[in-house]
């Protein structure tokens, strides 16, 4: 990613074809201008940030998990700003309905006094949709945002409507043993690309945040991208290569977190009751191949997979009953899975 030192490429460079006459090294300018504009206003939160931005431009959705108050509404304001795109935020409440989200026919009366139903959008239709605390929801409305994810597109009445391009989601929620909070179902979080984890600041961020909250004036934001060079940065992340030992590599990692694979570390067999599925793989060549875009190379590495499995993988592990007692994570199974699946060597 930005900034780091990597080991060499595991494939020779190659020459990208750029659509809409974006170049590699635009792509990284912009991006690098994006990352800057949202950290004037949100403070030490740099890898949640870049692992935001690499959901964005691999045309995926988020998932944020950590408790209230730690910036993730103003997260995605900023952004919405910065790519000069449109923001809705919807708060996830117990009472909310489909309808809330997606909308619902009007009956209206024209001049003549003809009634005539008209659809009336709901707040998914923007560039940015925020669902907060989308665990409190029942899940009949937490399916609502199902083929909006995944099709771009919603259905009312029998009449599918586009959503705006680009169109991201992030949805965030509250750790699962907090009161009045609905799991998930498998089927919705599989949509997710990267579920991030959201750490509580340190005191030395605590001290910033409260001298950039508590001050005479916010820091002012511009916008560093619009729609159409968000959809160019997409379509060039799916020219990047990979390697075919590197996609095997990400193979290798999908199957050994599945317990029936007999070649699956043992803490898999043990606690796993389902591992993750193709939509993980997917998510980790994409997020791949844009970390090493904005490294500055034009191929994507082992090392970019294993950067990434974590917020890749961790809400696409389905843990049994054995580990929820002993109080054993997804982040800690996969950690097993990385020491157990051996890093190709390059060709």
């Amino acid at each position: 990613m930005l900034n780091q030192t990597r080991t060499a490429p595991e494939s020779s460079p190659a020459s990208l074809n750029p659509p809409g006459g974006l170049t590699a090294e635009e792509f990284v300018l912009t991006a690098k201008r994006i990352l800057d504009e949202v950290s004037k206003v949100l403070v030490g939160q740099d890898n949640l940030i870049l692992q935001f931005l690499i959901t964005l431009l691999a045309g995926g959705n988020a998932l944020l998990e950590g408790v209230p108050g730690l910036g993730k509404t103003l997260l995605v304001r900023t952004l919405a700003q910065v790519i000069a795109g449109t923001f809705n935020r919807v708060q996830f409440t117990p009472d909310l309905m489909p309808a809330d989200i997606t909308g619902t026919m009007v009956l209206n009366e024209d001049e003549t006094g003809r009634r005539a139903f008209r659809f009336h959008q709901g707040p998914v239709f923007a560039n940015l949709l925020l669902a907060d605390e989308i665990n409190r929801a029942t899940p009949r409305t937490q399916s609502a945002l199902l083929e909006a994810m995944q099709e771009r597109r919603v259905t009312i009445s029998g009449v599918t409507h586009d959503l705006p391009a680009p169109f991201f989601v992030l949805a965030t929620q509250n750790p699962i043993e907090m009161e009045g909070t609905y799991p998930l179902p498998e089927a919705q979080l599989d949509r997710f690309f990267f579920k991030i984890n959201v750490g509580f600041p340190t005191e030395a961020e605590l001290v910033e945040i409260a001298r950039r909250t508590t001050g005479p004036a916010a820091a002012a934001v511009r916008p560093m991208a619009d729609g159409a060079r968000i959809l160019a940065m997409q379509a060039l992340v799916r020219q990047v290569p990979m390697a075919d030992h590197v996609t095997h590599y990400a193979a290798r990692l999908i199957l050994a977190t599945h317990p029936e694979n007999p070649t699956c570390p043992e803490p898999v067999k043990r606690r796993v009751l389902y591992g993750a599925s193709p939509r993980g793989m997917q998510a980790l060549i994409l997020a791949a191949k844009i970390s090493a875009l904005l490294d500055g190379r034009r191929a994507a590495s082992s090392d970019d997979v294993r950067t990434l499995v974590m917020p890749a993988l961790r809400h696409r592990l389905i843990l049994n009953y054995e580990a929820q007692a002993e109080n054993v994570s997804a982040d800690q199974v996969l950690e097993h899975v990385l020491r157990t699946v051996g890093v190709p060597k390059t060709a």
